[in-house]
């Protein structure tokens, strides 16, 4: 029913954004979690593949690859020691140093006993300082500018020269891998516990912004992975990015920020489906309606748009001064990038110039502006705002002073409308679930008179108010009736004057459902909107029905009704439709756009055109040129991913089941449909030949294709298992042999497609490849 979704709107939305966040942050938690445990895993796994190799190369006394081994077993080892304060780890910096530079000389190192259990000792402390660097990075931004890391090759060789000090070590590097199973099994028990969890979500709210900060790698990575590179941390996981060969000094490079600036030039949609009343005619032949945290001026004879931007969250409501030049918008709270809150507020701004004239509230509503209106009797200088707090408090402000002059709670059930009396300056009437408030405003006071319905039926809602030119207020409710409110005189009470009261004098009913918009026009007619007919209907001025039209299955119910130029009327739908119509020609779309969150975009090859999907199931087709809709295709499940192929012949689109299509892009007729795993799909993308096919999943795996007869025939290839979180971003180098990715865990992995579909464990090696695009948000040639 479309009253009780209008009224639900707002305690619903609340309580989604409450769990939303929850959730969000039990699923960073969770990730950090994972994170580090698929790290830990990932440097087990190469530390038996490697102490493997060494075993069976058996090296001769002394050789370098064997003190490697035991170098890496014994961190494996020391991984899971305690941690040092910083101050020891400064110190045993300072004696590994010192160690170092007496190995060199070799004259000092004679002089050390006991020499096996000095360095062991040495080796334990350095070892747990590297651990303690990866797992607990400071949580405060560096105060230095960002440095890089280059390893030498005196990181690579290790102290002892004498054969009881390599087989004293030899000995605790076995022993320490014999018990490499038991360590890793004793992990996971203690990753399930509830102290590790907490330790972690601490971590994580350490961690929430970006901080670059300067830290050593472990030992093992120094062996293995030669380089400069550069460390991050996004919420407490490092990220590695190792530095092009061809970029000698990376201070070098860096630039200031390009003094171009991006200019918003087309917004496709409107947001009609949980809001009413926003839509309106500009005398600039311009229609305003809003999306987003964006105001819309479309001048649909010029095709051209205007933006007001000045919102930093949804805006959810508008109205326009009576000089038809000024307008209003009000926004709900949210929050920044950063994770700060935004406070909900109404501006008040030029449609001429879209210069911001005030800003109001800030600090004063809750949760969001739900709606207000200006003041007609004074030419406009006062606003009523309700906001969206659980008393829906109603404030009157005199805007060009930013001053509030009054405030009061009105119900805690919905308020739905606000609006003053076009000739009572003193009179404010709200409406919305059961009730319809006449308020008295005098001074910094409100008193309030309740409407009685007497022997008509209560209305479960009041949907919307419209005034006659008599002064009598019309109401529009959920059972289709329209009602006449006229002002009657009682008896004065002793020491007061007589007081006017509003009563029910005349009831219509105007729709079958409920009446969601009434709109008074310029001649003194009335349009109403009705929600379950789907009808409009014009009304002469004795209110009796003149002409009506019906707004076809598709563009959905009416949701706000505004007059246009001539005979002309502008109407706002359920499914996000802006329509302009004539009761004799009937209806012309002028603005369109999904109906529910939009995932997947997908840019045509050569051609002016984009695709996108969302959780409505639609898949639309845009001539970015036009700013028009070529087609529409409804699919089976909602669209997630899309990318076409570079012959722009066809287009991929992945799904949240794990299912993907394949379109024909001219003909939007199905060509292929196939399935990986059951989960969603977050990412597609065609090889840069169009031979290949990449799908990400939620399911942490990249599933590879083998792509003929022009996009049109598909054969499974591999698939890239290693991620510990679902895909995010890949991208594929020119000669389609490698393919990197990013995961929601913040991991950047580099895959050989030619040799299986194998995960590239040194990504240093991976620090040369070119790239054919750059999507990946996290690596080298990204990092700002």
């Amino acid at each position: 029913d479309d009253s009780i979704s209008a009224a639900s709107t707002s305690d619903v939305q609340d309580r989604l954004s409450a769990l939303e966040l929850r959730v969000q942050q039990q699923e960073d938690e969770i990730t950090v979690l994972k994170a580090a445990l698929a790290d830990v895993l990932r440097r087990l796994a190469i530390s038996e593949d490697h102490v493997a190799s060494v075993r069976k190369s058996a090296p001769s006394k002394g050789q370098p690859s064997l003190r490697e081994a035991i170098s890496m077993s014994c961190i494996t080892n020391g991984s899971t020691g305690s941690r040092k304060t910083s101050h020891s780890s400064s110190v045993s910096v300072a004696r590994k140093e010192t160690l170092s530079s007496a190995a060199k000389s070799g004259t000092e190192k004679k002089k050390e006993k006991p020499p096996g259990q000095k360095e062991k000792k040495e080796d334990s402390h350095s070892n747990d300082q590297s651990a303690q660097t990866q797992a607990s990075p400071s949580p405060q931004p560096s105060s230095q500018t960002l440095q890089t890391h280059r390893q030498t090759p005196e990181s690579k060789s290790s102290a002892p020269a004498k054969s009881i000090k390599k087989s004293l070590t030899v000995e605790k590097a076995h022993s320490a891998w014999e018990s490499s199973d038991d360590s890793r099994n004793k992990l996971m028990r203690v990753a399930s516990t509830s102290k590790l969890i907490s330790k972690v979500a601490k971590n994580a709210d350490k961690h929430k912004d970006v901080i670059v900060n300067q830290a050593k790698m472990s030992t093992r990575e120094k062996n293995s992975q030669e380089g400069e590179y550069i460390k991050m941390f996004m919420r407490g996981r490092p990220i590695t990015m190792f530095i092009p060969s061809d970029v000698e000094n990376y201070d070098d490079i860096r630039t200031e920020l390009p003094p171009e600036k991006l200019k918003l030039e087309w917004v496709y949609g409107y947001r009609g489906r949980d809001c009413r009343a926003n839509v309106y005619l500009l005398p600039t032949g311009e229609i305003v309606y809003f999306i987003a945290s964006v105001v819309v001026l479309f001048n649909y004879e010029e095709r051209t748009q205007r933006h007001y931007l000045g919102h930093t969250d949804c805006v959810k409501c508008l109205a326009v001064h009576p000089d038809k030049i000024r307008i209003a918008t009000g926004q709900l709270a949210g929050v920044d990038k950063d994770g700060r809150p935004l406070q909900p507020h109404v501006r008040v701004w030029d449609s001429v110039s879209l210069a911001t004239l005030q800003v109001l509230g800030l600090g004063t509503f809750e949760r969001g502006v739900g709606c207000l209106d200006f003041s007609k009797a004074d030419s406009g200088t006062h606003l009523c705002v309700i906001d969206d707090s659980n008393e829906h408090m109603l404030t009157v402000w005199d805007w060009q002073r930013k001053s509030k002059i009054a405030e009061i709670k009105t119900t805690n059930e919905v308020v739905l409308a606000v609006e003053f009396h076009p000739t009572d300056a003193n009179t404010i009437i709200t409406c919305g679930k059961s009730h319809i408030f006449f308020w008295t405003w005098s001074g910094n006071s409100l008193s309030r008179k309740q409407g009685i319905f007497g022997k008509y039926e209560k209305p479960k809602f009041v949907q919307c108010l419209a005034f006659l030119g008599n002064g009598d207020v019309l109401t529009g409710d959920s059972g289709g009736i329209i009602l006449i409110w006229g002002k009657t005189t009682v008896e004065a009470t002793p020491g007061k004057g007589a007081k006017g009261v509003y009563q029910i004098s005349r009831q219509i009913k105007a729709h079958d459902g409920s009446v969601f918009t009434l709109c008074q026009m310029r001649n003194g007619m009335l349009l109403t909107g009705g929600g379950k007919d789907r009808k409009i209907i014009l009304w002469d001025h004795d209110l009796n029905p003149e002409r009506e039209i019906e707004v076809p299955d598709q563009y959905g119910t009416i949701r706000a009704v505004a007059e246009g130029k001539a005979d002309q009327f502008l109407v706002g739908t359920s499914r996000n439709f802006v329509l302009r119509g004539t009761f004799n020609d009937g209806f012309v779309v002028e603005v369109q756009g999904h109906t529910d969150e939009l995932w997947g975009l997908a840019s045509h090859p050569f051609k002016d055109l984009f695709l996108t999907c969302a959780q409505d199931r639609q898949v639309c087709m845009w001539n970015s040129v036009d700013h028009t809709l070529e087609w529409t295709r409804l699919l089976d499940e909602p669209g997630h991913c899309a990318d076409f192929h570079p012959s722009g012949a066809v287009v991929a689109i992945g799904t949240h089941s794990g299912r993907w299509f394949v379109l024909d892009a001219e003909t939007r007729d199905l060509v292929s449909i196939h399935t990986d795993g059951n989960e969603q799909l977050s990412v597609m993308r065609y090889s840069v030949d169009g031979t290949l096919l990449a799908v990400g999943s939620h399911d942490n795996f990249i599933y590879l294709y083998v792509v003929t007869e022009n996009g049109r025939k598909y054969s499974r290839y591999g698939k890239c298992t290693g991620h510990s979180s679902y895909i995010t971003h890949l991208d594929w180098s020119p000669d389609n042999k490698y393919i990197m990715s990013n995961s929601g865990d913040y991991e950047i992995l580099y895959w050989d497609i030619p040799s299986g579909c194998k995960l590239i464990r040194n990504r240093s090696d991976c620090k040369d490849i070119d790239w054919t695009t750059y999507t990946c948000v996290l690596g080298f040639q990204v990092f700002g």
